[in-house]
């Protein structure tokens, strides 16, 4: 079965580009202007990825994410498009629910290359790792529940994320640029500290009640979760 696209793009020029060149590419592909009509067209059809401008007449794109995810559609890869790179606006953007973030403008073999990364790894299953741990800390990949000496702590899909490459690679350490395009499937733009933030959100959840620090950082190398 083909894969199902939808692009939620209030500038006709801007979903005629995208749209034509998905269907070049062989997706199919179905357009709404507004967040609202994106909304409805998501409940009707099979949609497997949702490209999402942040500014949008009505409710914005931030909102539209956050209906997407509040709707049960946990899984679903959504990449959002914004006129605003700085870490503020993506981090914005990933916090309500997006998966990844493209600047405009942009190039279409750019977007093409995240969507087939993300279709890509939707399509990944039959992983036998099914929980992770070091110390007191607990991730459950497929109940999506994370634990510290056994108080459930409430993860964002991008700290969830984060979080699970950092225990799969567990005393080892991890560049930013590995984080990257690991934990984001892309390299984004290295002038941003978006991985920082990340990193200082999850050590606010993970560590900050708890006299064993787990995640760490290698000064001039990258970040490792381990044991003190």
């Amino acid at each position: 079965m083909e894969t199902q696209i939808l692009i939620i793009e209030d500038e006709p020029n801007v979903a005629a580009f995208i749209s034509q060149g998905l269907q070049e590419s062989g997706y199919k592909v179905f357009v709404a202007y507004d967040g609202t009509n994106g909304l409805e067209l998501l409940k009707q059809k099979e949609i497997d990825l949702v490209v999402l401008d942040i500014i949008l007449p009505g409710i914005d794109g931030r909102e539209v994410a956050q209906n997407i995810r509040s709707l049960g559609y946990e899984n679903l890869p959504i990449i959002m498009l914004t006129a605003l790179g700085t870490t503020e606006n993506i981090v914005k953007g990933l916090d309500a629910g997006a998966d990844d973030y493209l600047v405009k403008p942009f190039k279409f073999k750019e977007l093409l290359a995240r969507i087939r990364a993300r279709t890509r790894k939707k399509g990944v299953l039959g992983n036998t790792i099914h929980k992770l741990t070091i110390e007191d800390l607990e991730l459950d990949i497929d109940a999506k529940i994370v634990k510290r000496a056994g108080v459930e702590i409430n993860l964002t899909s991008t700290e969830f994320r984060l979080l699970e490459y950092l225990l799969k690679n567990k005393n080892r350490v991890s560049t930013r640029i590995n984080i990257l395009e690991s934990v984001w499937d892309i390299n984004f733009n290295m002038g941003t500290n978006v991985v920082d933030v990340y990193v200082n959100y999850l050590r606010n959840k993970i560590d900050k009640k708890h006299d064993t620090k787990l995640i760490h950082t290698v000064i001039g190398m990258g970040y490792v979760i381990k044991s003190e």
